[in-house]
């Protein structure tokens, strides 16, 4: 008899961790054009499309929208809606832009946004983030990683679910999401379902499985490769952003081999 019970436990628990695996999407953080030429010739399930890659991704272009959506037909795409880099603390004139951008948004066909707005206190500004996703409805929101800088993650997530988002984008109020993983299980757990966890920075085929099994319903990545510009004269002392040390003649841009090597992974879990 115990046998029997240690046998049907066991298969309970396989079954749990295999449902979490079987859900479990690739998310491409892209931008550029090329990105997401990549993530899709790559497999990924979804491009999540931004601009300005060392502010940790802006509203990209019209122009880069629209082509995307061309570009992307077939899989998801998710556009990212932040006025500049910083903080997620917004004034009038910048949550007006965001409605604005939403409105562009749904008009060139995306399946959904990727926004996040907190209060002064550290806490997710749940007037405006209720607002804002009502408007970009019939698009999905994902909350993007505003979420790591919230005050404490599980009021966070309730309040996430209460604005009506479909996904939160976390590497478990962490810098990397492998160091995470403790706070990503436990969110996984409170969530109970009613919003998908994608777990995001610093993922690749090194530790994939390792955070698939904390029951993420998504990774998130970059694929980040660089190669050298075709720049043959180079002014080494200017800094076009003003910041020293960001490369100015490194081309940033998504491996379709790093990401393929993910894709691998999730399809022997699914």
């Amino acid at each position: 008899m115990k046998l029997c019970l240690y046998v049907c436990e066991y298969r309970v628990v396989k079954r749990k961790q295999e449902d979490f695996m079987k859900k479990c999407e690739l998310e491409i953080c892209a931008y550029s054009l090329e990105s997401c030429r990549a993530a899709k010739e790559a497999g990924a399930d979804r491009v999540e499309l931004c601009a300005a890659m060392y502010d940790g991704g802006t509203t990209p272009s019209a122009a880069t929208i629209r082509m995307a959506r061309e570009l992307t037909e077939g899989m998801e795409l998710y556009v990212m809606i932040r006025p500049r880099g910083g903080d997620f603390l917004y004034s009038e004139w910048e949550y007006r832009q965001m409605w604005e951008d939403i409105r562009f948004v749904k008009e060139s066909g995306a399946d959904g946004v990727v926004l996040g707005i907190l209060a002064a206190d550290g806490i997710v500004d749940v007037e405006r983030m209720t607002k804002l996703v009502a408007w970009a409805s019939p698009l999905k929101v994902t909350f993007h990683r505003a979420f790591d800088m919230t005050r404490n993650a599980g009021e966070a997530l309730e309040a996430v679910i209460g604005c009506g988002c479909h996904r939160i984008l976390t590497s478990g109020m962490h810098n990397t999401a492998t160091e995470g993983v403790g706070v990503l299980r436990e969110l996984v757990r409170q969530a109970q379902g009613r919003i998908q966890i994608m777990a995001g920075s610093g993922v690749n085929v090194s530790n994939a499985r390792q955070l698939l099994e904390t029951g993420v319903d998504a990774l998130h990545m970059s694929g980040k490769s660089v190669r050298d510009s075709a720049m043959v004269f180079r002014n080494p002392h200017i800094f076009m952003g003003g910041v020293p040390g960001i490369p100015e003649y490194d081309i940033a841009y998504s491996d379709k081999r790093k990401i393929e090597e993910v894709v691998k992974v999730l399809q022997t879990c699914r």
